[in-house]
């Protein structure tokens, strides 16, 4: 099974940030380079499929934060590599609306099994506080 490595995941965030700059202070720095490593590790000994992965993976970019910009958008392009080198498929579209779901990824909102659904399927509930 293929997974990323630290620096493939750092320079995801190096590129997202100079395609999609949402905020003049966005900017590409790594605040763990542990934090990271840490989740390719654990990912990597996580029971279940490549779906399961691809959600841990996901779920732990964006809420251990190991970047100072971008974690939501460097954890969506980790995640659908991750599925697209393994030849699954990624469901999710890409639109600018399923960044609110992120949001609701990164606040604890979903549960690990309609993420699941919604990488495999694109379907998710809305995100609602």
């Amino acid at each position: 099974m293929y997974y990323p490595t630290i620096e493939k995941i750092i320079e995801y965030n190096v590129i997202i940030l100079n395609v999609i700059n949402v905020k003049k202070k966005d900017k590409p720095e790594v605040l763990s380079k542990v934090k990271i490593l840490n989740i390719i590790n654990e990912c990597k000994n996580l029971e279940g499929d490549v779906y399961d992965k691809a959600v841990f993976l996901l779920r732990e970019l964006i809420q251990k934060h190991p970047f100072a910009s971008g974690n939501r958008r460097t954890a969506f392009v980790v995640t659908k590599d991750f599925i697209i080198k393994n030849k699954e498929k990624f469901k999710i579209k890409e639109d600018p609306k399923q960044a609110r779901i992120m949001v609701g990824i990164r606040e604890g909102y979903y549960k690990d099994e309609e993420i699941k659904e919604w990488i495999k399927h694109g379907k998710i509930k809305k995100f609602e506080r």
